[in-house]
């Protein structure tokens, strides 16, 4: 999947890797993100596969960067990804409910610290969607005025970490309401 966020961000512009790592850390963060490791390593199996291409940058006084720039090949697989159908539901791994399933024997205020805890990170992340991501996509709309489609769905994207995190915090609420007693 990190190949297909890629090829769509190198849709709406040339990139280098850590110009899309940026990218990545302040827009799609809430449900897809990479280490720079992981992004320079997918840049080099889509230039393979003719999907980018890149070209070396000279920079005066700095280090020359690589700029990476989608292919008309890597346009037409994006586009293939993005219109075909998902026809089966993604599995989650969620630490803190395997942690709980088990908890039993951990005590009750060792339960209830934990949960405590995962409900200020929760809040901590709502509060963040609510903020800082918010203004991101706010931003991103004001300075690309044709990108208006494209501005809908990603405050869709970040409406749903919203209200994931208020589900969670709910949930947290509910546990530590039935426990706590």
């Amino acid at each position: 999947m990190l190949k297909y966020a890629l090829l769509g961000f190198l849709n709406y512009g040339d990139m280098t890797g850590y110009e899309l790592k940026q990218i990545m850390d302040t827009s799609t963060q809430n449900f897809w993100h990479a280490k720079q490791s992981q992004i320079y390593m997918t840049l080099k199996k889509l230039e393979e596969k003719g999907l980018v291409i890149s070209e070396i940058e000279p920079q005066e006084g700095r280090p020359d960067r690589r700029v990476y720039a989608l292919t008309d090949g890597g346009r037409e697989d994006l586009h293939e990804w993005v219109i075909a159908p998902i026809t089966d539901l993604d599995s989650r791994k969620e630490r803190l409910l395997l942690k709980l399933f088990f908890s039993a024997s951990s005590g009750k205020e060792t339960l209830l610290m934990q949960l405590r805890l995962q409900r200020e990170l929760h809040q901590q992340q709502l509060a963040h969607y609510q903020t800082a991501t918010k203004a991101v996509v706010q931003g991103f709309a004001s300075i690309q005025p044709g990108l208006e489609e494209d501005v809908v769905l990603w405050e869709a994207t970040r409406r749903f970490g919203e209200m994931f995190e208020e589900m969670y915090v709910r949930w947290l609420d509910e546990t530590i309401a039935r426990l706590d007693v």
